[in-house]
Parts: structure tokens; C-alpha cells; sequence
């Protein structure tokens, strides 16, 4: 089976959100084997739910939002995962310290697969902002999918 997990700082807010509008683009789209997961690069939110912000947006547009406790990634997930999508390069040179060096070649960015981002571009971090932080985050990540979908079939 296909594994991909989602990766931003604390999995609060974008990793569960991509891991959530993955798992019904995917289910949509034939997909529906490949086991998603999301982790956070820092022990900040350990334990905890998905932002409320981030819940609201995720309801209004039929995401499911339950099931989440935040966990940080381990070198184990970086390497036994099929795909490690990171919400930005901090994010990759954070899990480069986790692992202890040099990354696999499965660890991209999810802008990577958005036909609007530049080479580099990370998703928007809605943290610090107000509740339309995380409708930009929730349209970047949609945008992706078509293209992540594409990656993730020719891998299985």
C-alpha cells in the first residue's frame, strides 16, 4: 500500500489539513488505498486537536475534521513513507536534522504539485492571521491535489 504523510510544524493546522482534503480528493479519484497520515517537525503541539480556525474551514468545505492528535515526525516515517509532503522548506530542513543528514528523494513540497506556485513557494502559514489565512491555505492545498494524485498513481 501506498503511504504518504503531510508535514508542516506543529500538525495543527496545514499538515492535517492537506492529509484530510487528500484523503477525499483521493477517495474521489481512485485512490482510496493509500494511507495518508500528517506530523508536525516541532514537539510544540503534541497531543492536540486541529485548530479550531483550520476545523471551520475544513467543515464548511465537507473535510473531515476528527480523529487528529499531533505527533512530531520520526526518521522511521521520513523514510518507510512512500511520500513526505512538507507545507515549506523550513519544514524540509527541519525533518534534514531529524533524519541526521541528507533527505530521501520522496520528501517534495506540496507546492511542488500547485500549478500556481513558483519553485519554492511553501503553502501560506495561517497561524498568526485571521480565518481567511486558512481559506488560502484550504485553496492552495485543493489546487495541488489533481497533480499529488498524478505523483501518488505512478508510485503505486
Amino acid at each position: 500500500m501506498t503511504s504518504v504523510v503531510f508535514v508542516c510544524w506543529g500538525n495543527i493546522c496545514r499538515s492535517p489539513m492537506a492529509e484530510r482534503v487528500a484523503a477525499k480528493y483521493f477517495v474521489e479519484h481512485g485512490l482510496g488505498d493509500v494511507m495518508l497520515t500528517s506530523a508536525g517537525t516541532s514537539t510544540e503541539e503534541i497531543g492536540k486537536p486541529i485548530d479550531p480556525r483550520a476545523v471551520t474551514e475544513l467543515r464548511k468545505a465537507g473535510y473531515d475534521t476528527e480523529n487528529h492528535a499531533a505527533h512530531q515526525i520520526t526518521r522511521d516515517e521520513i523514510d518507510e513513507n512512500d511520500l513526505v509532503v512538507a507545507m515549506e522548506t523550513l519544514h524540509i530542513d527541519r525533518m534534514r536534522d531529524i533524519h541526521g543528514g541528507d533527505l530521501p528523494d520522496h520528501v517534495v513540497l506540496l507546492t511542488d504539485y500547485d500549478p500556481e506556485a513558483q519553485p519554492g513557494d511553501g503553502v501560506p502559514d495561517p497561524w498568526y492571521g485571521g480565518q481567511d489565512g486558512f481559506v488560502t491555505t484550504l485553496a492552495t492545498m485543493e489546487r495541488a491535489m489533481p497533480a499529488l494524485a498524478d505523483a501518488v498513481r505512478e508510485l503505486g
